[in-house]
């Protein structure tokens, strides 16, 4: 039996850090949005665990990797060995804000589930997900939602965001612990719930309220990013934002031509993404 399994990624369309945590975590606000943006995993039966990854960096660590922390976790829960060949065909950037270490995680745990006939709901798939990750269990059912805590208190809303995105990778590497280092929590300027039951086409009354609390600390360390999300805007977004810690960020455009202009104008090295909305 074979499963090829397609792992989403998302962007933070806002994130507020609220506060620091007397266990050293931070209380965050944000919404968690689904792309199609996609890592391949293939799962299959096999005498033995074997993951293999396109990208030699997580082959070369596998200890580490969230795949082989999400297998062993199973295997604990369940008491026996799951056995099998996954590979991952990876297409979203690491490190990347983009969520796709705890979306290979989800669908690890979402296939194994099937593969062994294992027999958990997406609820205990969700509070296993919470051991590898804030934000894997999203992926165990990304849907737009409103989450809050650690980005594990999930709730999911009515969002339809419209137009053209542009996701643009510059290749910085941002510590995603470095950035709540530095972060200076505050109270949310905006109550991001007031987006649940809207479609969004018209983004000019939300741009400079809804923002992403890592730009300040992030820009300062690497310009480059902040010059990417004002180019952005130069280039004719109507919306632009870093997601998650970075160091991608992301412009809403009205069309697919002004989309493919401001495309044309970047670096050749930037990874580049678009998709409509």
């Amino acid at each position: 039996m074979k499963l090829i399994i397609n792992s989403l990624s998302k962007i933070n369309f806002g994130l507020f850090i609220t506060e620091k945590r007397s266990d050293g975590f931070h209380n965050i606000e944000t919404i968690f949005y689904p792309l199609r943006l996609s890592d391949e995993i293939i799962i299959r039966e096999c005498d033995h665990l074997l993951i293999e990854c396109s990208v030699a960096e997580l082959n070369s660590d596998p200890v580490n990797n969230l795949i082989y922390k999400a297998v062993k976790l199973l295997e604990q829960k369940t008491g026996k060995p799951l056995n099998c060949r996954i590979t991952l065909n990876k297409n979203i950037p690491l490190g990347a804000g983009l969520g796709g270490g705890s979306s290979n995680a989800a669908s690890v745990l979402l296939g194994l589930n099937d593969l062994f006939n294992l027999g958990y709901s997406k609820v205990e798939l969700s509070e296993f997900g919470l051991q590898l990750g804030s934000d894997v269990p999203f992926f165990i059912h990304p849907y737009p939602s409103f989450a809050s805590g650690r980005g594990e208190k999930l709730s999911e809303i009515d969002l339809k965001l419209e137009g053209f995105i542009v996701v643009v990778n510059p290749g910085i590497h941002v510590s995603t612990a470095e950035a709540y280092k530095n972060c200076k929590p505050s109270k949310p300027g905006f109550n991001l719930l007031e987006l649940n039951g809207r479609i969004i086409n018209n983004y000019n009354e939300l741009r400079g309220v809804i923002v992403n609390s890592f730009e300040t600390t992030v820009f300062e360390t690497h310009p480059q990013i902040s010059e990417l999300k004002e180019s952005m805007l130069r280039g004719g977004a109507s919306f632009s934002l870093m997601s998650g810690s970075g160091s991608t960020v992301f412009g809403i455009f009205e069309t697919e031509e002004s989309a493919e202009v401001f495309i044309n104008s970047l670096p050749p090295e930037y990874l580049v993404y678009t998709e409509e909305l």
